[in-house]
């Protein structure tokens, strides 16, 4: 049943990826005083890309070419095992914090060596901004994660989101403030202004997109759209399980997956708001930012250690 699931998840999280894609850009259009695309703008140039033939660099590698699959791949995993509907990790192996923080780097790391191995005189610029906000950002979620493992006496996201649903999580203060610290960096690991991929400045921010076409970009945008979604899934898999099922029992699958869809469908809201009110900072000066989010995470840790 959990392996059911799990692929259910992810199936899910795949599907709905694109349509909250285009609501957060309705939204964008709409705070702008525009008309904007439709919801379902996405859609359609996911199916003209799939489409189209694909269109390689001369003297690219295999890494351009395995970037792609694997740069979606990893979030559809993430996706079957992250705790959504229920409040127990559907496959327990992808669940634990350390195969999170792995599978969230592995995309990382391709995106940047795929940068680096286009032909395109602009592509490597968009890879070192890439690995420069994962330095940036990386280290306040390993410190969130791990003040949140020893308050719930786990590595394993489901029963973290357990000891956080039954109010057994301490100490309370070190909690909450991982929390706040969390929901920053997961605004920052979704990619929103000011630490955004913008569709307008491709060859300086989306890095190797700008070299990619036909299924290939087509993985990679649908990728970028299911990271925003499964990060945001992740802070509200930890951080609010509340409504989630107990049991397997349909009737509970159903009430915990609406309440999963009310909970990261407010979170995604709320950024986009946020996203919006605020301006484009040079890639160079985010480190002024990023060091408020690591103040945050340290001192969660600090309060664990003291026990608040």
């Amino acid at each position: 049943m959990t392996i059911i699931i799990a692929i259910l998840q992810a199936i899910l999280l795949v599907a709905i990826a694109p349509l909250l894609s285009g609501i957060t850009r309705k939204i964008r259009a709409k705070m702008h005083s525009r008309t904007g695309t439709s919801v379902l703008q996405d859609y359609y140039d996911l199916a003209k890309l799939w489409r189209r033939c694909e269109v390689k660099e001369g003297g690219s590698s295999i890494v351009s070419r395995l970037t792609p699959p694997i740069f979606l791949g990893s979030f559809i995993l993430l996706a079957a095992g992250l705790p959504l509907m229920t409040q127990a990790c559907p496959v327990p192996i992808l669940g634990d914090i350390i195969t999170i923080l792995y599978l969230m780097a592995l995309p990382r790391f391709m995106f940047a060596l795929a940068s680096i191995d286009s032909a395109g005189s602009y592509t490597a610029i968009g890879g070192v901004r890439e690995l420069l906000v994962g330095v940036l950002v990386e280290p306040s979620l390993i410190l969130v994660l791990f003040v949140m493992a020893v308050a719930a006496g786990s590595t394993n996201v489901g029963l973290m989101a357990s000891s956080v649903a039954n109010l057994t999580a301490c100490p309370l203060v070190a909690v909450v403030v991982a929390g706040v610290a969390c929901a920053m960096a997961c605004y920052i690991e979704m990619g929103k202004l000011p630490f955004d991929l913008a569709e307008a400045e491709q060859e300086i921010q989306e890095g190797p997109l700008a070299a990619y076409s036909g299924p290939s970009l087509a993985m990679m945008k649908l990728g970028v759209s299911l990271k925003q979604l499964v990060v945001a899934s992740l802070f509200v898999a930890i951080f609010l399980p509340f409504g989630a099922a107990a049991t397997a029992s349909p009737l509970d699958l159903l009430g915990g997956l609406v309440a999963y869809a009310c909970k990261v469908l407010v979170v995604l809201l709320i950024a986009s708001v946020i996203e919006n009110a605020v301006m484009r900072v040079r890639y160079k000066y985010l480190g002024r930012y990023t060091w408020f989010v690591v103040g945050i995470a340290s001192l969660s840790l600090v309060f664990l250690v003291i026990g608040i």
